[in-house]
């Protein structure tokens, strides 16, 4: 099995397929954790998100996940800057493996700068709520942390900034990790190239909507 690992993750195809898989299970947890803030739009004194998030820090498995979601997030971005050097080393385009002539996209040239950004981001988002909520007192609102902070322009502007990173990684990266899995025919292209703008869309404007609604909840006070 190591050495399987070691084979796989030492070729060029290998990174790529690992990127790719990573990238998608990220994806996924993207669309668990947009669902769950949805829950922020279920009433105003933020009610439902408070349980949900009680809830979610009561059960035990959850530190576990957060080590697995941390791993992957930390796969993904070691073998993004390997395949991304490895490009760079052999003056090809970054995700060049079975792509000669495909037309390079605002997404596809800037995967690596986005990709920066967002782990930044998930900096400051985790400062801000996964620690934040232990420097507060024992009867803390989340709802009420993210309310505060999303209301302040310079937190709101500076998490839009970091969400349209996201929208930017993800219209190229969606399609880029079904490449890497080996999942590309003429036929089906086009298919999931629109299968990643409806990612990205859901997604992008999803997470948009926290910031600006905030924003304009607390200009309307």
């Amino acid at each position: 099995m190591i050495k399987l690992l070691s084979r796989l993750t030492g070729s060029s195809l290998g990174k790529k397929f690992v990127m790719g898989l990573s990238g998608l299970a990220l994806v996924g947890f993207l669309f668990v954790h947009l669902a769950g803030n949805s829950l922020l739009y279920a009433d105003k004194d933020g009610r439902a998100f408070d349980h949900y998030e009680q809830t979610m820090t009561a059960n035990p498995i959850i530190p576990l996940a957060e080590v697995a979601l941390a791993a992957l997030f930390a796969v993904h971005v070691v073998f993004a800057l390997r395949v991304t050097a490895q490009n760079r080393a052999a003056k090809g385009d970054a995700y060049r493996g079975g792509a000669k002539g495909r037309a390079k996209t605002p997404g596809s040239t800037t995967m690596i700068y986005t990709g920066l950004l967002i782990l930044g981001f998930l900096v400051i988002h985790i400062l801000d709520f996964r620690i934040g909520k232990l420097l507060r007192s024992e009867g803390y609102s989340m709802a009420g942390m993210v309310a505060e902070k999303l209301a302040n322009p310079i937190w709101a502007g500076l998490y839009v900034l970091a969400l349209l990173a996201l929208a930017l990684h993800l219209s190229h990266g969606v399609r880029s990790a079904f490449q890497s899995l080996g999942v590309s025919h003429p036929n089906l292209n086009p298919w999931l190239v629109r299968l990643g703008w409806v990612v990205t869309l859901v997604l992008g404007l999803g997470f948009l909507s926290f910031p600006i609604y905030f924003l304009a909840q607390g200009a309307s006070r």
